[in-house]
């Protein structure tokens, strides 16, 4: 059986992936990026920042120095963090320093 193939066809059949499958291979491979990396990050920083918006006086603070503290004062971008039994050391830091929030009620 002899099928003829046009000047157009035969390139494209011997060149291999079109155009459109690039494209196509292009935007799967963004998808997976956004989905597996830039996705998870985002909402990380969201779960972060809304932390860090309702801290309150009272709650006791991991910092990323692994110290425990509770917190005694907030102000815009810095936090003063009370630590130990010794009610004489307390330390000014930015609220990026802390790593997770544990509420006064809670346990």
């Amino acid at each position: 059986m002899g099928i003829l193939l046009t000047e157009g066809e035969a390139a494209a059949a011997a060149g291999g992936v079109s155009l459109i499958g690039i494209l196509l291979i292009y935007a799967v491979m963004f998808g997976a990026i956004w989905f597996f990396m830039l996705r998870p990050q985002s909402k990380e920083k969201k779960r972060v920042t809304a932390m860090l918006s309702a801290l309150e006086v009272g709650d006791c603070v991991l910092t990323t120095s692994g110290f425990y503290g509770i917190v005694i004062d907030i102000r815009d971008d810095m936090v003063i963090v009370e630590f130990g039994s010794n009610k004489n050391c307390r330390i000014p830091m930015e609220k990026a320093a802390i790593s997770r929030v544990e509420k006064a009620g809670e346990s």
